[in-house]
């Protein structure tokens, strides 16, 4: 049976900090993948870098902080970064296409299945996607902020069976190793409930903007889709060929036993909140137990500044997130119907339904809901 599975590798490890440059870093993985690449299995490679490498050829010292010359050292670097690991894959007769995506490409369910289609074509050629988020043109409203997040959401896009994430340490702990001597291997992680109760207080590396936090969050994502994460130690050039070979190696985390569909992964995960919309208890019961849509009469607050068709959280009156949807309405437009009475509201709608501010389509329930449930 053909497994697809998506692997991520971030910039620490790009940076060949552990004894091995860039170029033999990326020759290692070119290596195992296509061998993987030979079973007629897909791959997908998340690959961060293009701003290290940048820098490098820049011979900067520090990694910038500014967003123009982040932007601007990812420009010199991404060219650097596909034409490695096009010459590596090379070597095996195997062709490498450049994908490049901001938030705002997943932003939108249409922009969203354009390039789940076209990695799947990809895909079909015998292609392997070399992923990097475009930090070029990025700015920081339209950042993923770390590929973790990106890998889970291509995971889900591609409806992968498997997620890798490659990392700096040979397995998730109860607490930091490198801090901790009395850290405890896991090896398994089998639902949200065990996820969430993990806490990591390691920090991302000078030259990376992730750390075991976005690992986390990536493994919520993905799992909450059906989709197996395995976090496992890239510092060793063989580690994917064990993982391949069914080994076990890292921390397993199994997918949740309710998961949610791709539309709601993509609602969930791929845009950014804008603002929050409080509600009472009539609404929360209709959402939760009838799967209704949200309706103007149901709000009690508005909170932030937002326009229409942007994303925002539902809240009970307990002030507890149940819910993500897109807003029919802006911030300025809700405001404005809120501050008319109910007596007022009820007489400007009496032969018209009243309005809808969140389409039912258009919105998911929290994962600790749907867990809940």
């Amino acid at each position: 049976m053909v497994k697809r599975r998506v692997i991520k590798v971030g910039t620490s490890l790009l940076r060949g900090t552990y004894g091995r440059d860039t170029r033999t870093v990326i020759a290692d993985l070119a290596r195992s993948l296509a061998a993987e690449h030979s079973r007629q299995n897909l791959i997908t490679l998340v690959t961060s870098g293009a701003v290290g490498l940048g820098c490098d050829s820049l011979n900067l010292i520090k990694r910038p902080t500014d967003v123009l010359s982040l932007q601007a050292a990812a420009s010199i670097g991404q060219g650097r970064l596909i034409t490695l690991y096009d010459a590596a894959f090379s070597e095996y007769n195997i062709r490498v296409g450049q994908v490049l995506l901001t938030r705002g490409d997943l932003a939108s369910k249409r922009r969203y299945q354009n390039a789940s289609r076209t990695l799947s074509q990809l895909l079909n050629w015998g292609a392997i996607p070399i992923v990097n988020e475009n930090d070029t043109l990025a700015t920081d409203e339209l950042r993923f902020g770390d590929n973790d997040t990106l890998s889970a959401l291509i995971a889900i896009a591609i409806k992968a069976d498997e997620l890798i994430l490659l990392t700096d340490v040979e397995q998730l702990y109860s607490s930091d190793p490198r801090q901790d001597s009395n850290a405890r291997p896991i090896d398994i992680v089998y639902d949200l409930a065990e996820l969430e109760e993990l806490e990591s207080h390691t920090n991302g590396s000078e030259w990376g903007t992730g750390g075991i936090t976005t690992k986390l969050a990536a493994a919520r994502i993905a799992t909450a889709s059906g989709v197996r994460v395995r976090l496992a130690d890239g510092r060793d050039p063989t580690v994917l060929d064990a993982l391949f070979k069914g080994e076990a190696r890292g921390t397993v985390f199994e997918p949740n036993s309710k998961l949610m569909g791709d539309r709601q992964s993509w609602l969930a995960h791929a845009i950014k909140i804008k603002g929050e919309l409080t509600i009472d208890n009539e609404s929360e019961k209709a959402l939760l137990e009838g799967g209704a849509s949200l309706l103007i009469s149901g709000i009690i607050n508005v909170r932030g500044t937002f326009g229409r068709k942007n994303t925002v959280r539902l809240v009970n009156l307990d002030g507890k997130e149940i819910a993500k949807g897109i807003c029919i309405m802006s911030s300025q437009e809700l405001e404005e119907m809120l501050e008319i009475s109910n007596y007022q509201l009820e007489r400007s709608f009496a032969y018209i339904p009243i309005p809808i501010v969140i389409n039912k389509e258009q919105l998911i329930l929290s994962i600790d809901t749907l867990q809940a449930e």
